[in-house]
């Protein structure tokens, strides 16, 4: 054979000039598809010369002579990967060393919102998911349930219940099949998903500034502004918090802050936090509001960030919870 030789056929002509043994040896360490691949290459490549056979060996010998110098450099690595396997092959193998962070498919999985990781789960066997939800944080495999529809998740708490010791070849499948078919198109979605980016960056302006590029955005892209809105946790969402939520804010705030906080507030959000109080204290703050007088809007944003600060830190440790303003969370009296 006398065109250019691929990768997989100088694999498989360096295959043959080895002996059985050694051959062996290499294909055990193989996937299944690449032993497919090179098999077939060998199967249909007829007679091949000495010359062949002598140029590939030639070339391989080089290439390993040239890399013996820069033994942990990866582009060395990769360059000679490239020459005997498949690019998708390579790909896959480079993606375990580099990351992200060098993490393997259970860590890069622990990073995906429940959101998506239920979507793609709520379409695979119970038993699958059922494997998938063993192998990630227990916080994250319990909101992946509380997504998914009441039937399909009673069916994978039961699998993982009843799941007996995972063969190797079983998981190596699946997490195969996460990396090709769920990772790689998250990572794409993800690097491209600059609104929810762009809403954790207001999310953490101070609120002069988040006014400012908000009101300039709005200018540039009103969809764009109410995109990054609805993603954000602003002043108003405080009144999608509990009663109980309220008082473990009215806790922790600084007392000289809430009377300046409240002067701007709407009197829905005002009512809210009074309410909570008791009747004393609704007196005291009331007389703090009324004798503020004529406050400047820097200040008013300042406090109020103070309180939107305190109100995330306390989610985000999940000691006061956000009504989704589902029928779920109302109260029945």
């Amino acid at each position: 054979m006398s065109e250019e030789l691929n990768g997989i056929q100088k694999a498989a002509i360096l295959l043959i000039a080895l002996n059985q043994e050694m051959a062996a040896k290499i294909f055990s360490l193989m996937e299944d598809d690449e032993i497919k691949e090179i098999s077939l290459a060998m199967s249909s490549m007829g007679h091949v010369s000495p010359e062949n056979i002598e140029k590939v060996v030639a070339e391989f010998n080089g290439e390993i002579k040239q890399s013996i110098s820069f033994i942990g450099n990866i582009q060395n690595t990769e360059r000679l990967l490239r020459k005997i396997l498949s690019d998708d092959k390579v790909n896959s193998i480079l993606e375990d060393i580099r990351g992200p962070s060098g993490k393997n498919i259970w860590d890069k999985l622990s990073n995906v919102s429940e959101e998506v990781l239920a979507n793609y789960i709520k379409n695979e066997y119970p038993q699958t998911a059922a494997l998938i939800l063993s192998k990630i944080p227990s916080q994250q495999a319990a909101n992946v349930l509380k997504i998914l529809s009441p039937e399909f998740a009673f069916e994978v708490i039961k699998r993982i219940l009843a799941m007996d010791p995972v063969k190797k070849e079983v998981l190596d499948k699946v997490e195969k099949t996460l990396r090709h078919e769920f990772i790689s198109g998250v990572t794409k979605i993800q690097k491209n998903d600059f609104n929810q980016i762009m809403a954790e960056i207001f999310n953490n302006f101070d609120r002069i500034t988040e006014t400012k590029y908000m009101t300039l955005l709005e200018e540039h892209s009103a969809e764009s502004a109410d995109k990054i809105k609805k993603l954000m946790f602003t002043f108003n969402d405080i009144a999608r918090i509990d009663n109980s939520g309220i008082q473990q804010i009215l806790k922790v705030v600084d007392k000289a802050k809430l009377p300046i906080a409240m002067k701007g507030a709407s009197e829905d959000l005002r009512k809210k936090f009074m309410d909570n109080m008791s009747q004393r204290a609704v007196k005291i703050l009331q007389e703090e509001i009324e004798g503020l007088g004529p406050v400047r809007l820097k200040d008013v944003y300042e406090a109020q960030g103070a309180l939107i600060t305190i109100a995330r830190d306390l989610i985000g440790r999940g000691e006061i919870k956000l009504s989704d303003g589902n029928d779920s969370d109302q109260l029945i009296y």
